[in-house]
């Protein structure tokens, strides 16, 4: 038996991920992202290592690469690299009991729901970088971000504290639906264009 809601809000983080990727055009690769020291490209290879942690770290293997200084796999072809990783994830999570409480992640062990919330927080927030960056409609689903507030809420101010590894958040404004307000939460203006880079 296996836990659907938390395996499903990390599988739909999966597939928009895999369909901005797949849309991103081959001139976009370098450009800027709303994560500001980094490419495009950077931020694939960021997410890709980051969900490949997310999997490896429930055999307790690791990645080869750190997810701050990724080691470029795009040389090949990008989509087919990272549905290796996302389905790897993906089948790893299927796999854990449905009432699992102690499930091994790269921040430490957290129940099933929360760990599935987390792994698809950087999943589908790392898909709106790429998405805002090469130009594509394709937003934070609302639903998504509904999902994915429980990890966010949890996990992100220590995570900013402790590591910087979020901008600071930004002003909620009244007229932000939950995707605008989980952005803004997390550092990034929902109304991030390429022209503001």
């Amino acid at each position: 038996m296996t836990n659907i809601q938390g395996i499903e809000v990390l599988t739909r983080s999966h597939d928009y991920l895999r369909e901005v990727v797949a849309a991103v055009p081959d001139s976009a690769w370098a450009a800027p992202t709303p994560c500001t020291e980094w490419t495009v490209r950077q931020v694939l290879n960021h997410a890709r290592i980051d969900q490949q942690a997310y999997g490896l770290v429930l055999t307790g293997d690791r990645p080869d690469s750190d997810p701050f200084h990724p080691a470029d796999a795009l040389a090949g072809d990008p989509v087919a690299e990272l549905d290796k990783v996302l389905r790897a994830v993906a089948d790893g999570y299927a796999g854990l009991p449905a009432d699992a409480d102690q499930v091994p992640t790269p921040l430490g062990p957290m129940t099933l729901p929360l760990a599935a919330a987390t792994a698809a927080m950087d999943a589908a927030v790392h898909a709106w970088d790429i998405a805002v960056a090469t130009g594509q409609n394709r937003p934070l689903p609302d639903d998504l971000a509904k999902g994915i507030w429980p990890a966010a809420d949890r996990l992100v101010d220590q995570l900013r504290d402790a590591y910087r590894v979020f901008a600071p958040a930004l002003e909620v404004k009244d007229d932000y639906d939950r995707a605008a307000a989980l952005l803004a939460f997390l550092g990034r203006d929902p109304h991030w264009t390429p022209a503001a880079a």
